[in-house]
């Protein structure tokens, strides 16, 4: 097969893989009564993608996952569709993930997944750019009074527990997509 299609292919079917796997992270969501924003593992794939995919493919793949969202597929937490949610209160958060994967991708591109601290710093910085897009998007709907307290503090102890088990796990996870790649 000409390598050029061969990318091409493979490209493809990593984004669409991605965006499944951020779409089945999303129904794995933890609603709180305080906040409109649930708990779900989707920063812990978007993160993933944007380390394994690269700083295209990992952001593409959230497009992808918003885009079948804003077409009405429930995919968004909890099952939720439509462009509502992208113009709700949470819908800073799912352009922040685009964000996130392409900095975490860019990150790991340019030596960041080599060490643990690398790996660590990469995955905080991109969590910052979520809550950076989440949080100026709630705080529109809240008010900047309460938004630290409905889009952040809940959510820090389990973002950190992500990033931990991202920052083992990747090299293993790195590992095994080279050795799928050499394997295709």
């Amino acid at each position: 097969m000409d390598s050029k299609i061969y990318r091409l292919l493979r490209g493809t079917l990593l984004t669409f893989a991605s965006s499944a796997a951020i779409a089945l992270s999303a129904q794995v969501a933890i609603p709180l009564p305080f906040t409109p924003v649930p708990i779900t593992l989707q920063t812990l794939v978007v993160l993933l993608s944007g380390a394994l995919l690269g700083s295209r493919l990992g952001p593409l793949s959230v497009i992808v996952y918003i885009g079948l969202g804003m077409t009405g597929i429930p995919v968004f937490a909890s099952g939720g569709a439509g462009l509502a949610r992208l113009l709700g209160p949470t819908g800073g958060y799912l352009v922040g993930f685009a964000a996130a994967s392409f900095v975490a991708g860019f990150l790991f591109e340019n030596g960041f997944g080599k060490t643990l601290f690398g790996r660590t710093l990469a995955m905080l910085a991109a969590s910052v750019l979520i809550y950076a897009f989440g949080l100026a998007r709630l705080a529109s709907f809240t008010g900047w009074d309460s938004v630290l307290s409905l889009g952040l503090y809940p959510f820090i102890a389990g973002d950190m527990l992500k990033i931990g088990l991202l920052t083992l796990l990747l090299p293993a996870t790195q590992a095994v997509v080279q050795i799928r790649q050499k394997s295709l």
